[in-house]
């Protein structure tokens, strides 16, 4: 076996590791509302769960040379956003959102995605995701390099809603095979839900 020290590595080394061994990863698509009420899109896959009491979600939003990306920037300035689940049904809308736009340009509308109105918060979400969660800030971390640089911002927000397909949604739980989850590996590649298999925990 191999043994890395990561102060021995560049960052896109380090970053290279992590998205080649950290899969497959789930696809957050968060949409955002600048201060012009221009509605903003893109997709993260450093996105997780925190906590289900209470129901925090995380996503993970690097800097590009110390300067925060639009997402980040929003959430942080209106304290809101809405993270919907990717699927193979609305990938390659969602990937198309990925573009560098200027700030004053939606994604949404460049994407074709149609918005959607929120029940609690204030930034719309879209309708081609199959779920959608309502969020609002529970708090913002700035990380910072080893030289003292902010490098990204860690996002973590409070479940304030739920907007699930009805036919995803049987007796309390999601059907992952209606769902049909996307999620990412490295490069330019995703993966399918595919096989699974069950392992019954110890008492």
């Amino acid at each position: 076996m191999q043994s890395i020290d990561p102060a021995a590595l560049s960052d896109k080394e380090i970053y290279k590791f992590f998205i080649g061994s950290i899969i497959p990863r789930p696809i957050a698509f968060v949409t955002s509302l600048t201060k012009e009420n221009i509605l903003n899109g893109a997709p993260f896959s450093f996105f997780n769960i925190v906590s289900s009491n209470p129901p925090i979600l995380s996503i993970a939003v690097q800097r590009k040379e110390g300067v925060q990306k639009d997402t980040a920037r929003n959430i942080q300035a209106q304290g809101e956003f809405v993270i919907h689940i990717c699927d193979e049904e609305n990938i390659i809308k969602i990937n198309e959102t990925a573009a560098n736009l200027p700030s004053d340009k939606s994604e949404i509308d460049d994407a074709k995605l149609q918005p959607v109105e929120s029940s609690k918060v204030s930034v719309p979400g879209i309708k081609e995701a199959k779920i959608r969660i309502e969020c609002k800030v529970e708090k913002i971390i700035t990380m910072k390099n080893d030289q003292g640089y902010p490098a990204c911002d860690l996002i973590l927000g409070r479940a304030v809603y739920f907007h699930i397909s009805e036919a995803l949604y049987q007796d309390g739980k999601i059907n992952a095979q209606l769902l049909k989850p996307v999620s990412r590996m490295a490069g330019n590649d995703y993966s399918r839900l595919g096989e699974t298999f069950t392992i019954k925990r110890p008492d």
